[in-house]
C-alpha cells in the first residue's frame, strides 16, 4: 500500500500546476499563437497583473466588492434559513408538501437568470432584485438537499426519542436537524456556487455597481485585462465562500465518523490465495439405549 503523500509536498504540487497554466497562457498570448484557439486576442499574464494592481489601489474595485459580497451573503443567508425550514417542512408534513409541492417543483426549473424581468417589475429598485436572484439561485439547492437529507433518516432514532417522552421539537432538534446535517450543507455549497453565478449575471444586466457590472463595463470599452481581473476577482471570491461553507460544515458535524480513504492509495492485492479451513465434520450422536436411560 503506497503511503499518502506529506501535505507540503501536495501543496507544492498544486503551486506547480497553477504556475504550470500561468506559464502556458503567458507562452500561447505572448507568442500571438493562432491554431484553432485564437490567442493573440487573449492579453498575456503580465497585461492582467498589472491591471490588477492598478485596480487595487483604486477605490472602484473595492466599492464592486464591497456591493458584491453585500448581495451574494444577503441573499444566500436568506436561502440558507427558509431553504432548511421549507426542506424540513415539505418532507416532515404532508400537508405542506401537496400544498407547496407542485408549485416549488413548477418553479425550480426555471433559471435564476431568467427572473430578471421579474424582479425588475416585482422590486423598486436593482439592489433588491438582484439580492431576490441571488436568493432563488441558492433557494432550491438548499430546500431539495434538505428534504432529501431529512426523509433519508432512519425512524428508529425518532422512535427512540418518543419512547423517552420526546415531543415534536425534541425530534426536531435531537434527531432531524442533526441528523440532516451532511446533507443541508451539500445544499449550501452547490448553493453558494449557484449564487455568485446568478449575482454575476445579474450584475452585468441590471446592476449600477460590483464586479460583474464592472467586468461587462470593461468589455464594452475593450478593456480585455479588465476583463480578466474581474474574472479572477469571481473565482478567487467563490473559492472563499464555498471554503467557508465547508469548514463551517466540517466544525457543526465533527461528532460524524470520518472516513480513512486517501486518493491514489492502492489497496494491496492477494498474492496467494489462502484457502480457508474445511469446517468441522459434525460429530455423530452416541446410540443410548433404554438401559442407559433408566
Amino acid at each position: 500500500m503506497s503511503r499518502p503523500a506529506p501535505r507540503t509536498a501536495r501543496y507544492a504540487l498544486r503551486v506547480t500546476a497553477l504556475a504550470a497554466a500561468l506559464g502556458l497562457w503567458q507562452l500561447l498570448t505572448s507568442l500571438d499563437v493562432d491554431l484553432w484557439l485564437r490567442f493573440s486576442q487573449f492579453p498575456t499574464v503580465t497585461d492582467v497583473a498589472h491591471a490588477f494592481a492598478d485596480r487595487l489601489v483604486g477605490a472602484d474595485y473595492w466599492t464592486d466588492l464591497t456591493d458584491s459580497l453585500t448581495r451574494i451573503l444577503t441573499g444566500f443567508l436568506l436561502a440558507a434559513v427558509l431553504g432548511v425550514a421549507g426542506g424540513v417542512l415539505v418532507a416532515r408534513s404532508r400537508l405542506a408538501e401537496d400544498l407547496l409541492g407542485p408549485l416549488l417543483e413548477v418553479v425550480r426549473p426555471i433559471p435564476a437568470i431568467a427572473l430578471v424581468p421579474v424582479a425588475i417589475l416585482l422590486f423598486p429598485s436593482n439592489e433588491q432584485g438582484i439580492v431576490f436572484i441571488t436568493f432563488t439561485a441558492a433557494f432550491f439547492p438548499v430546500l431539495v438537499s434538505t428534504r432529501h437529507a431529512v426523509r433519508a433518516l432512519t425512524p428508529v432514532w425518532e422512535e427512540a426519542v418518543l419512547t423517552m417522552g420526546g415531543g415534536r421539537w425534541r425530534i426536531l432538534g435531537s434527531v432531524v436537524l442533526p441528523g440532516a446535517l451532511p446533507g443541508i450543507f451539500g445544499g449550501l455549497s452547490v448553493g453558494i456556487g449557484v449564487s455568485w453565478i446568478c449575482v454575476i449575471s445579474a450584475e452585468m444586466i441590471s446592476g449600477q455597481y460590483g464586479v460583474g457590472y464592472r467586468t461587462w463595463q470593461d468589455y464594452t470599452i475593450v478593456d480585455y485585462p479588465g476583463v480578466f481581473v474581474g474574472m479572477v476577482t469571481i473565482g478567487v471570491l467563490g473559492w472563499l465562500t464555498s471554503m467557508a461553507v465547508e469548514l463551517l460544515g466540517r466544525r457543526l458535524t465533527r461528532w460524524l465518523p470520518r472516513t480513512s480513504y486517501v486518493p491514489g492509495a492502492r489497496v494491496p492485492r492477494r498474492t496467494r490465495a489462502t484457502p480457508s479451513p474445511a469446517p468441522a465434520a459434525p460429530r455423530p450422536k452416541e446410540d443410548v439405549s433404554h438401559d442407559q436411560l433408566v
